[in-house]
């Protein structure tokens, strides 16, 4: 049953082209009013999830509901309730910003005598309104995800799913779009589900975070919980010249540090950095090992990546990627 979350899903799967399992079992709850990230490498499943949720396409097995309302016998209820800003850009080029808008406008059913007024407002709170009759073809990247953006907020949704919102954006330009929807979020109380891969982003702007792999949930919770998984303490970078079998053998005579990762560079988890690097280069250099450079950090949640998977997220990227190509053709057929 969906209880009283925003969004709920029970043992989703999805298979594509009969082979590609795109979900394997994905159980999610979300809270009203939570801003929820969902993270992990191209081809996890994340647009899969997304795309199920809101409407998009029907799972092969399992159900899923946003606010209280099955995503499959409900759609359409589900639709009137939500917000939606795709990976891909969704606009218009040869229109205005102003176009873009009241087309949608017009698409949501939003009365005649209240377009004007809604369009105007949403050009205001997207800092567009200057842009508003120039051709989208002349926006950077980050004035299309905000026009994007205003488009989605028309409804005023009490659910907003943003699939990759900032991918490819400057810094800047992803923090003015990230202003713009905590601002949204703020004054509605909306619930927010974002996907990214930028482990920083979801660090930075969620309050909780599904980690996602090959089609399964590996890992949930607060940021900084997550971030515990890899233990207490500080992590250290070593990027080696030659063989890491020396290196690892010299550092498994070293007190308090545990290997996190064994590939190059080597990263180890110690109490104290500080305190004890210097023990740490001294191993190091008396089993003759070149140390090229080192680096000092907290972990982070690409470090609780690779500790539960055994891989960066470029490595999974790289393995998933034949069943992410597969995924994308079938999602264009409506798959």
């Amino acid at each position: 049953m969906p209880g009283s979350f925003a969004v709920r899903a029970e043992n989703l799967v999805k298979v594509y082209e009969g082979t590609v399992r795109a979900l394997d079992g994905v159980t999610l709850s979300v809270e009203e009013g939570e801003l929820r990230a969902i993270v992990g490498p191209n081809g996890a499943g994340k647009t899969t999830l997304m795309r199920i949720l809101t409407t998009q396409i029907k799972p092969t097995s399992g159900d899923a509901w946003v606010l209280g309302r099955h995503v499959v016998r409900e759609a359409g209820k589900v639709r009137s309730a939500i917000g939606y800003v795709p990976q891909e850009f969704s606009v218009w080029n040869d229109l205005t910003g102003y176009e873009n808008l009241l087309v949608y406008a017009k698409l949501y059913g939003i009365p005649r005598d209240r377009r004007k007024r809604v369009i105007e407002e949403m050009l205001e709170f997207m800092e567009l309104k200057e842009a508003a009759n120039r051709l989208v073809r002349t926006y950077s990247g980050g004035m299309i995800r905000r026009l994007e953006l205003a488009i989605a907020l028309m409804v005023k949704p009490r659910v907003l799913f943003l699939d990759e919102p900032t991918i490819g954006l400057d810094p800047r330009a992803r923090a003015l779009v990230w202003s713009r929807v905590l601002e949204y979020r703020k004054e509605y109380g909306a619930t927010v589900v974002f996907n990214t891969h930028y482990m920083d982003e979801a660090e930075r702007y969620s309050e909780v975070v599904t980690m996602m792999n090959r089609g399964r949930i590996v890992a949930e919770g607060e940021p900084g919980d997550l971030a515990k998984a890899v233990g207490e303490g500080d992590l250290v970078s070593l990027s080696l010249e030659g063989d890491t079998a020396k290196a690892l053998d010299a550092l498994s005579r070293v007190p308090e540090l545990v290997v996190v990762s064994a590939k190059n560079p080597v990263l180890v988890r110690v109490e104290n950095a500080q305190r004890q690097l210097p023990y740490l280069m001294e191993a190091l250099m008396g089993n003759g090992v070149r140390v090229k450079e080192v680096g000092i950090r907290r972990p982070t949640l690409e470090d609780v990546f690779v500790k539960l998977t055994g891989m960066t997220v470029e490595e999974a990227e790289a393995l998933g990627f034949r069943g992410a190509a597969a995924m994308r053709r079938a999602i264009r057929r409506g798959g």
